[in-house]
């Protein structure tokens, strides 16, 4: 099973280390195995994650059994320690492959020199272009719609058809809002930048800030609580987190809460990704590579769709509460865009109201 990566403390900085749990309640939907490691070839895959789900240690667990010549060990934490330790680990960092969330984190990994090229015709494949690095360095492995939530006895839904109608004049005093440190509206900003101009997203951001009538929020799930206890009529959040509410993972009153919200999905919507890629300082790229191409695979798609309530990389999985919320079109806006216009983002935000 994936053991807790043990690392010379005169070498690194100090970092937390990930519990691992068992398959007992994954209900994973999982391939027969593949061709398997030699069973000679001892091979052991230092893994960084921003990630902290128990469906990727499920994952991880899965990929030893296919493999039994490799061992995994990982290291949790927020992206921004992670990319900091690995600048000074350098080439003795024992990362092999280094997890992400958020665009604009996978871009900066990538402008350190911190993953290196890696050609897969499998992930090519299995990762549409827009969901990954163009050289290569890093593929997405899940997809995050970030969408609008609405109290139907505030807000029509019918109301909400695009992030343009967010600011609408009409929502004044009716809408929350996630504080602008959040990459992941950073990420919407940047989106909207792409597609509108600077301009009209300034205009936008500023008729959004006019209708904010409370602090902004620092997480997303208050927002989820605010809008189904009627403290808001509409607020934005990634739709994972009103998933696991309405699976009852945050405990029965939060569920009765989620009941009260509906997700709108904008016509087209805004994703963003989790994505991974192999480290610069690798010593076995090719076995990194190997388990990225099983991350992203079409079954632990499923899986994590069913475990995590995100979206794989192709289609909707087979969770029934995203099948309750339907489908959805995304923008072709790539994630390397994104990430290359998170700095003129936080920028607009700060300047036009966004706090």
């Amino acid at each position: 099973m994936p053991i807790v990566l043990k690392i010379d403390l005169k070498r690194v900085l100090p970092i937390s280390v990930l519990a691992l749990s068992g398959l007992a309640s994954s209900g994973l939907v999982l391939s027969p195995p593949h061709q398997t490691a030699h069973a000679q070839e001892k091979i052991t895959l230092g893994v960084y994650s921003a990630r902290h789900y128990n469906t990727d240690k499920e994952l991880y667990r899965e990929f030893e059994r296919q493999n039994p010549g490799i061992t995994i060990k990982v290291l949790e934490a927020k992206d921004k320690v992670l990319l900091k330790r690995l600048e000074s680990e350098g080439d003795n960092s024992p990362a092999d492959v280094l997890v992400l969330v958020d665009a604009a984190r996978l871009v900066k990994a990538s402008k350190l020199g911190l993953f290196r090229p890696s050609v897969s015709p499998t992930l090519q494949r299995l990762v549409p272009a827009n969901l990954r690095d163009p050289q290569g360095k890093w593929y997405a492995l899940t997809r995050r719609a970030r969408v609008p939530i609405v109290n139907p006895d505030i807000v029509d839904p019918a109301s909400i058809k695009s992030y343009a109608d967010l600011a609408n004049p009409a929502l004044k005093g009716k809408l929350c809002l996630r504080n602008r440190k959040s990459p992941y509206n950073q990420s919407l900003v940047a989106d909207q930048i792409i597609l509108r101009g600077e301009a009209a997203t300034a205009k936008w951001i500023r008729g959004m800030a006019n209708n904010v009538s409370q602090e902004f929020f620092p997480k997303d799930t208050p927002q989820v609580q605010a809008v189904g206890k009627g403290k808001c009529g509409v607020a934005v959040v990634n739709t994972y987190y009103v998933g696991r509410m309405l699976a009852g993972r945050k405990g029965a009153d939060n569920k009765a809460l989620a009941e009260k919200v509906k997700v709108v999905f904008p016509k087209p919507t805004h994703v963003n990704v989790s994505g991974a890629g192999v480290t610069a300082s690798s010593d076995n790229p090719q076995a990194a590579l190997k388990l990225i191409e099983f991350l992203a695979s079409p079954n632990a798609g499923k899986s994590y769709a069913a475990a995590n309530l995100e979206y794989p990389v192709k289609g909707f999985g087979n969770n029934p509460i995203l099948r309750s919320w339907g489908t959805f079109k995304a923008y072709g806006v790539s994630v390397e865009q994104l990430g290359a216009k998170n700095k003129q983002a936080q920028q607009l935000m700060k300047d036009n109201g966004w706090k």
